[in-house]
């Protein structure tokens, strides 16, 4: 597969020029439910991240996409043609991806590995009333799949898909038949095609009456319930169909493995029996141990299959929640072989490689790998590469886990770099000072940093944006957050649904590690020597992250993990900071790159909503969550003391956001009273001299959204009511509205204006709105300089300069927007947007002239 380069062109033309603008990054975690993933034959890897399907490429290390379509969380999807199809796979271009969404909404994607295109195929039929919670199906022929889906409504539906490979159009889905299966609902799946029966299926269903349900059918979608499987004792969470294998002189047999929520994991063996009636009638009176093992027997067509089980196999010590065998090969006489391994995933966070024994042939665990974390909670599924070479699994916190088998003579599983993300809602993000990373909050409860990482790999440079820390591991939702800027060390504040604020600072093992993603060497180590904090520890109980000093050295910080004894919850591993020299993985982000905390800012009365800090990092101010206009005010912190400077009343509910004009003599502020006010701030030596310049009530729904003009006196609000105004401070004491926007489709929601050209006072303000679309305007013209002289004046001027196409857009509401900061003067350069929404994406596009 080949998809678009990272920064590949993309977008429409709008009325004000050639503009393009370019995906650069894509950071998503990972839906938590059990049937997200699907590695396809395709090499791509797809899975839900809220609405959208996401693809992501295992070789980059990188989401390549994201689908939009859907209206409710992605729970299941499945590539066709299966791993398992690699008779059909050869020479393949055209792939399809299925994925069912809470709301019962099944869609079709196309996927040409050609040209690495993908466009929306279909949506089918509406036939559950409930979430989809589990896709499962094969190639029958090379045209022709079926597939089925189940559902929380009690119904499995079996599908037909039809694909013309000559043909442009897209493929053609039809429902076959329904099943009812009661009152407990199946929620695992997997279908297969009987050896030597032609065209006959066999499908596999397993939910929460802990049994194994076997239904056989043809190609006309009519399955007849054939027997049911006991000896688990839990529900029964994941299912999976091996090839056909012949085994010694036997006939070929077909293997269904089976996992469960009383943690073990069965592997039933199916083999053609011809055997009489009477001896069937026999077997029933038996019921000693050897019936016990042999199980039921089911007729297919003119043949008897006898099922047995082959193998119980023990060793998770949590929930079992994902079963596969490792994806069969093709020999060179066009047959298809099926590796006799199965791999599992656990919420005991351990991955198996279960194997027969080469003497005995039993059943034995011969790789285990596993996320060592003490905050990880466990993997909800487990998946082979096609080649077998890797395994992937995806955790409960979002996040995604794959190693590879390096070994030359044996097997040597290692952690590889794969993308990661925030798994809830990303409230607010900021640029560091010169815009080197990004720095995102989410309600995941995580602190986030993004940042390009540079690697010299020959020929040239290769830039792969990366997470390269998590600063921020929190016991609430964390909704603002502003970087301080000036000089000195790296600081952020952050506000969380707690009344008070927290200010962070830069250890030395991540600015040294920084050093290593941008590949900017200092001459020597003076600018560390003022930083005495190597990283930061999570205490087990508190939400306080305490910092672990240079001079301990790192020896005492491992005695004292050694010395802790094993995990537990009262006994929390000591953090060990560490310097990167390639990107962190998993179990390093979440626990050894912690920033220590510094100070608390406490205030507010309720929990903290909004927060900005002036351009030469000397004031910071704050709004909490309000419904009168006591607790609305808007308290402003002084950097340094960490005092409380003021306290500035005007709103009576919720204020939304804030921000300093550029040169920090005013504070703008909107809020959910649909009011806007502008204070005018000066520093002093004692604190801060505020006074209210004005307030209006500038929309007629709630406002969410300012942005000020760099250059001058103007700045923009966006609101629920779906328009734009442009206002202007007058000569310093009022405010005039100058121009509103056309009406736009959908509530706007964000906002950020970056200068282009001072001498024309010409700019682009992005827009984001609550349907996840960013559109760019031109704005230029009006006053062109931070006088308060009023001189100078020209008529605003704007237009629509690009529509961001919708592959390249949040499929949810855009919940902030922030241009990198740019000393660059040429109007022709190129600009990086950042934004982030409700569909828990963060996302970084590069916008440059044609």
């Amino acid at each position: 597969m080949s998809p678009p380069a990272a920064g590949g062109l993309a977008g429409a033309r709008g009325e004000g020029g050639g503009a393009g603008v370019g995906r650069v990054f894509v950071g998503a975690g990972c839906n938590r439910v059990v049937n997200n993933v699907s590695w396809g034959a395709c090499g791509l890897v797809a899975f839900g991240a809220q609405n959208a399907v996401a693809l992501f490429s295992p070789l980059r290390g990188e989401i390549v996409t994201t689908l939009p379509g859907h209206k409710a969380t992605v729970n299941c999807t499945l590539w066709l043609p299966t791993k398992k199809d690699v008779l059909q796979i050869r020479s393949r271009e055209r792939h399809y991806l299925l994925s069912g969404s809470s709301d019962g909404i099944i869609m079709a994607w196309k996927i040409d590995s050609g040209k690495g295109e993908w466009t929306h195929a279909l949506q089918l039929p509406v036939m559950h009333k409930k979430g989809v919670t589990c896709l499962a199906g094969r190639m029958v022929s090379d045209t022709v799949s079926i597939f089925a889906s189940t559902s929380s409504d009690g119904t499995v539906v079996i599908w037909k898909m039809e694909d013309e490979p000559t043909s442009v159009g897209s493929c053609e889905v039809s429902c076959l038949h329904s099943i009812s299966v009661g009152p407990k609902p199946m929620v695992s799946l997997s279908l297969a095609v009987l050896p030597g029966q032609g065209g006959h299926l066999i499908l596999a269903m397993g939910g929460l009456d802990h049994k194994v349900h076997i239904y056989c059918g043809d190609q006309s979608g009519k399955f007849i319930k054939a027997c049911e499987l006991k000896g688990h004792s839990d529900w029964i969470r994941s299912l999976d169909f091996s090839l056909p294998v012949m085994m010694g002189s036997e006939e070929h047999s077909l293997f269904l493995v089976s996992s469960s929520q009383d943690r073990t994991i069965r592997i039933w063996k199916m083999n053609s029996d011809a055997v009489s009636s009477a001896h069937t009638t026999s077997r029933k009176e038996d019921i000693g141990i050897a019936s016990y093992i042999e199980g039921p027997l089911f007729v297919s067509g003119n043949t008897h299959y006898q099922v047995s089980l082959e193998s119980l196999l023990v060793g998770h010590e949590d929930w079992v929640y994902s079963v596969e065998w490792q994806p069969p090969t093709l020999l060179t006489d066009d047959e298809a072989h099926q590796p006799m391994s199965i791999l599992s995933a656990s919420m005991d966070k351990m991955m198996m490689i279960w194997k027969p024994e080469k003497n005995t042939g039993l059943w034995i665990n011969s790789v285990t790998v596993g996320e060592l974390s003490h905050s990880a909670l466990g993997f909800y599924g487990g998946h082979w590469q096609p080649d077998g070479k890797s395994i992937l699994a995806h955790g409960y916190g979002g996040s995604f886990h794959m190693w590879r088998d390096v070994g030359l003579g044996s097997e040597n599983w290692q952690p590889q770099i794969v993308p990661s993300g925030h798994f809830a809602p990303v409230s607010d993000l900021t640029w560091s000072r010169s815009g080197e990373y990004l720095l995102s909050v989410s309600h995941d409860q995580t602190t986030r940093i993004f940042a390009p990482w540079r690697s010299q790999v020959s020929p040239g440079d290769v830039t792969c944006w990366r997470e390269i820390a998590r600063p921020q591991i929190h016991g609430h939702d964390i909704n603002c957050v502003a970087f301080i800027q000036g000089t000195g060390n790296h600081r952020f504040v952050s506000g969380a649904d707690e009344k008070v604020s927290r200010v962070f600072e830069a250890p030395l093992s991540f600015l040294k590690t920084l050093q290593h993603a941008t590949l900017l060497k200092t001459d020597n180590s003076g600018d560390f020597d003022d930083v005495q904090v190597l990283g930061a520890n999570m205490s087990a109980l508190g939400l306080s992250q305490k910092p672990i000093y240079t001079h301990a050295g790192p020896r005492e910080t491992q005695s004292s993990i050694s010395n802790d004894g094993p995990d537990s919850m009262e006994t929390i591993p000591d953090a060990v900071p560490t310097v990167f020299t390639e990107p962190p993985v998993e179990d390093q982000l979440a626990w050894n790159t912690l920033w220590p905390e510094t100070h608390k800012l406490y205030g507010h009365g309720n929990e903290l909503f909004s927060i900005c800090c002036d351009h030469e990092g000397k004031i910071i101010a704050s709004s909490c969550k309000a419904q009168s206009a006591p607790v609305a005010e808007i308290w402003l912190w002084e950097v340094g003391t960490w005092k409380a400077v003021g306290r500035l009343q005007s709103h009576n509910l919720t204020v939304t956001q804030m921000e300093f004009s550029r040169d920090n003599a005013f504070l703008l502020s909107v809020s959910r009273d649909r009011h806007l006010s502008v204070f005018s701030i000066r520093k002093t030596d004692d604190g801060a001299e505020h006074h209210l310049v004005a307030k209006l009530e500038a929309h007629k729904r709630i406002i969410w959204a300012c942005s000020w003009n760099p250059f001058s006196y103007e700045f923009a609000t966006g609101s629920r009511d779906k328009t734009v105004k442009i206002w202007s401070v007058q000569d310093s004491s009022s405010v005039k509205l100058l121009v509103t926007l056309p009406q736009f489709h959908d509530s706007v929601t964000a906002l950020a204006w970056t200068g282009r050209d001072r001498a024309s006072n010409a700019g682009i303000l992005a827009i984001g709105m609550d349907n996840g679309m960013i559109e760019l305007w031109n704005i230029s013209g009006g006053r062109a300089s931070t006088d308060s002289s009023g001189s100078g004046s020209s008529p605003l001027s704007f237009a629509c300069m690009l529509r961001f196409d919708p592959l390249l857009c949040h499929v949810s509401t855009v919940h902030r927007l922030r241009w990198q900061k740019s000393d660059s003067s040429d109007e022709k350069s190129a600009l990086q947007l950042a934004s982030c929404g409700a569909d828990h994406c963060v996302r970084v596009f590069e916008v440059r002239d044609i």
